[in-house]
């Protein structure tokens, strides 16, 4: 039966606009700018393929790109993939809290460790960084607990509420099922959910249709449609969106440097294209007789190029040069000129990228990351927001309160390179000036799970050893003025009775 895609906000209507959302952005569009020249704003695919070291091969005036494919594709460098990964390295979700406690909760633990959200949030943070934005899906299993799925932006689109865009009005899920060869989609709204189902591979969502007659209500074997109630509401799908001060829908972290990336590789190959054809030294020989071969007729080259080998001619008049060689200084520096470029509007550490660190300080090192550590703690503070979303729905499918708690933060392992000594030095100095110790050995870089393992090991390790006030007294005054042995009143393993003497 079609559906109907004509009425506002129906499960039709907001399929085909979902729908066309979600594979529009996936290819490049044409936009144009305020002087009315085009200008092509790249889509996920485009994205990905930067990402991944695979963008445009350059082309060289005057070399055929047929005969040159091979040693041409060798000139892209990654770098773009760099871009990526250095903020990305240095997100690293630790724990949860909730409330006032200064713990923190063992209960956000135990549902992330469920889920190996250890190794999944490095794809999600990795996603939203390379692809605009991405989504972390919660839903309940089928124990009934909470389970953590990332998608990517390629199978999500959402339709935020247009008076309070933190609301999420719609959220669709799109994938081919490579099992039964359908394409599958799953549709929330903030009170139902809807399945749906086509056998077409290639999809197409016309905006003006009033009918999808490609797309059905998903059936289960016994004919009861997959419609329901949803009962959490809210749309399931928490978005995790990159520099979104540059764009409400993210902005990839490679995005503004993708020009530069291109004017690298054509300075790589062109330096590549003069090393291959003007690197080396050519002869030539004024007056010299060449035979002839006497059935092709071609030209016999009279010498070999050969470290071994005299040239000689019994013609005086001959005469032999060369030529120079090309020189490649202008072609690197123009590449390194273009890297720097590169560096300084991604704020990837110089060093990164060109590796020149030889008789570099610390300070310098930091100084250099300094633009790279305020970059990763703003995204911190975005997607730290967005995980505690995570959380907080979770909660709610396992019916516990902290699903409306306000006060929650995200537990992030330090993004800064520091010295175990730096951290110790640090962590001194913090005890002097009253800041607990359970914060201290969060500075240093302990997880939770460590610090509540140490926790128990301190407490135990204080029970087994001896007040050394105690011990270097041998008597002490009792209630009535008079002279006692000295005595130890905690209760210590392996010591005896509470109130025994200590030995002198």
């Amino acid at each position: 039966m079609a559906i109907d895609a004509s009425t506002p906000q129906s499960p039709g209507w907001w399929l085909t606009r979902l729908g066309y959302a979600l594979l529009n952005e996936r290819n490049d569009y044409v936009q144009t700018d305020y002087r009315g020249f085009p200008e092509v704003i790249p889509g996920l695919n485009r994205l990905q393929a930067y990402a991944d070291g695979r963008p445009p091969i350059p082309h060289v005036p005057g070399v055929d790109p047929n005969d040159a494919h091979n040693w041409m594709r060798d000139a892209r460098t990654n770098w773009t993939s760099l871009v990526i990964d250095s903020p990305a390295e240095r997100l690293g979700v630790e724990g949860f809290r909730f409330g006032d406690k200064s713990a923190a909760d063992d209960d956000a633990n135990r549902i992330w460790q469920q889920n190996g959200m250890d190794a999944e949030a490095e794809l999600v943070h990795y996603g939203a960084l390379s692809q605009r934005r991405s989504f972390v899906l919660v839903e309940e299993d089928e124990k009934g607990a909470p389970r953590l799925l990332h998608k990517t932006a390629r199978q999500v689109a959402i339709a935020r509420d247009p008076h309070n865009p933190r609301k999420i009005a719609a959220g669709l899920y799109m994938y081919f099922d490579d099992w039964t060869g359908q394409s599958r989609a799953t549709l929330w709204t903030p009170t139902e959910t809807h399945e749906f189902v086509t056998e077409l591979a290639e999809l197409a969502f016309p905006l003006r249709a009033a009918r999808l007659d490609s797309w059905d209500f998903w059936t289960l074997p016994s004919g009861k449609e997959t419609s329901t109630v949803n009962p959490y509401g809210q749309v399931p799908l928490v978005p995790f969106v990159n520099r979104r001060n540059r764009h409400p829908d993210g902005y990839a972290e490679h995005e503004d440097v993708m020009s530069i990336q291109n004017r690298i590789n054509t300075g790589v190959i062109l330096l590549m294209a003069a090393g291959r054809y003007g690197a080396f030294k050519q002869r030539w020989a004024a007056g010299l007789s060449v035979d002839e071969d006497p059935i092709t007729r071609q030209k016999i080259t009279p010498f070999q190029l050969d470290i071994k080998t005299l040239w000689t001619t019994d013609d005086h008049e001959v005469k032999f040069g060369e030529f120079s060689a090309t020189d490649l200084r202008p072609y690197v520096a123009a590449v390194e000129s273009a890297v720097q470029d590169l560096a300084a509007i991604s704020k990837t550490p110089p060093h990164y990228l060109l590796g020149q660190v030889v008789n570099v300080s610390g300070d310098a090192l930091k100084a250099a990351e300094t633009g790279l550590a305020s970059k990763v703690r703003a995204k911190k503070r975005d997607f730290g927001e967005s995980w505690e979303s995570v959380m907080r729905l979770a909660f709610k499918i396992t019916g516990d309160a902290r699903a409306d708690e306000p006060k929650a933060e995200t537990i992030w392992s330090d993004s800064e390179s520091r010295t175990l000594g730096e951290l110790a030095d640090a962590a001194v100095k913090k005890a002097s000036a009253g800041v607990p110790w359970r914060q201290r050995m969060e500075d240093m870089g302990y997880s939770p799970q460590q610090i509540a393992r140490m926790e128990v090991d301190r407490a135990a390790d204080a029970l087994m050893t001896p007040d050394p006030d105690l011990m270097t007294r041998q008597t002490v005054t009792d209630a009535t003025g008079q002279a006692a042995p000295a005595t130890d009143p905690r209760p210590v393993i392996g010591r005896g009775a509470a109130n025994a003497p200590v030995a002198a």
